[in-house]
């Protein structure tokens, strides 16, 4: 019988709470995760982005209990991840970064296997004598991922994405109250990450199912309800994508003409400031920007906005800790 506690987590409590978290390890002299606190409602999307070694994967690491903390506390629907680690697993769904699969079985083996260890379903000794419930979720999932076909097959026989995508499949098995994604969509193919994310979505709508996400894909993070970059174990920004692009990338306008000196005297006569290199910058928000340019008269050559995305505000975060 699946565990109670699969169910009983109210949605109204925080999904994720974590509290001056802290992790040294042996023989370092600085921490990997530095103090850091945040939590997240339950239903949303979190991402936590970095750069390579900036403490994400330490992180993540203690949330799914394969990692004691130094210091301080986080909590998975409620569940102490270093007192409650088993109540903790069983309210959470984890793809990880590297392959866990076992290779010396088929993959549908795999997915029983994870089944059993559950406690979702009893354990029959062939695919056939599953429980109908278990086989339609299997089909389903294995439909949405584009591997039906090769459900059967030893797992010694699948590419790197096969092995992600069925990965992807025995994670979802359970319906966890808290997907943990890390770095999920590494070697999927466009359609395949589309299709995922699409599945996602509707397990998130459908049963409330919170998402803790880490990616290098930034146009994965862009739909984030909350957005957390990290950086040398610190938490260094944190908000929604459009407060990160707000406070830290300018919106501005590209603007030339074939003459350039009148473009420049009438820029200055309505007391536009802009800075020339190649072309005319103005900065200026996107809202302004149509009334901006009804109001030049000099003849354009070349109009380009520039509205800042993701990556823009990302890039701006972590290079200005690197020159700190």
């Amino acid at each position: 019988m699946p565990d109670c506690n699969l169910r009983v987590t109210p949605l109204s409590m925080k999904a994720i709470e974590v509290t001056n978290l802290v992790k040294r390890y042996k023989s370092a002299e600085t921490n990997a995760v530095d103090g850091i606190s945040f939590e997240v409602e339950a239903g949303q999307l979190f991402a936590l982005l970095g750069p390579n070694g900036a403490g994400k994967t330490t992180t993540i690491s203690i949330l799914n209990t394969t990692l004691a903390p130094t210091g301080g506390v986080a909590k998975i629907a409620g569940y102490n991840v270093d007192t409650q680690s088993s109540d903790v697993r069983q309210n959470i769904g984890v793809i990880f970064q590297n392959p866990s699969l076992d290779m010396n079985l088929t993959a549908e083996e795999n997915v029983r296997f994870h089944a059993v260890l559950y406690g979702l379903y009893g354990f029959r000794p062939t695919y056939r004598l599953m429980s109908k419930e278990y086989r339609q979720k299997v089909e389903r999932l294995a439909g949405i991922l584009g591997i039906e076909e090769d459900i059967f097959k030893p797992i010694k026989t699948f590419s790197g994405g096969m092995k992600r995508k069925l990965e992807i499949l025995r994670s979802l098995l359970h319906e966890p109250r808290v997907l943990i994604l890390d770095e999920p969509t590494v070697g999927l193919d466009p359609a395949s990450r589309r299709n995922l994310w699409e599945y996602i979505q509707q397990v998130r709508h459908e049963s409330g199912t919170t998402v803790l996400l880490t990616t290098h894909y930034l146009d994965e993070a862009e739909d984030a309800d909350t957005i957390c970059i990290i950086n040398k174990g610190k938490i260094v920004s944190f908000g929604t994508t459009n407060q990160l692009k707000s406070e830290l990338v300018q919106e501005y306008l590209l603007i030339d003409a074939d003459n350039r000196d009148a473009l420049r005297t009438e820029l200055d006569s309505k007391g536009v400031d802009y800075i020339e290199n190649g072309r005319l910058r103005i900065n200026t928000p996107a809202s302004e920007i149509h009334q901006l340019l009804r109001s030049i008269e000099t003849p354009l050559t070349s109009v380009e906005t520039h509205l800042p995305t993701l990556e823009d505000a990302y890039l701006a975060i972590t290079s200005q800790e690197v020159l700190a």
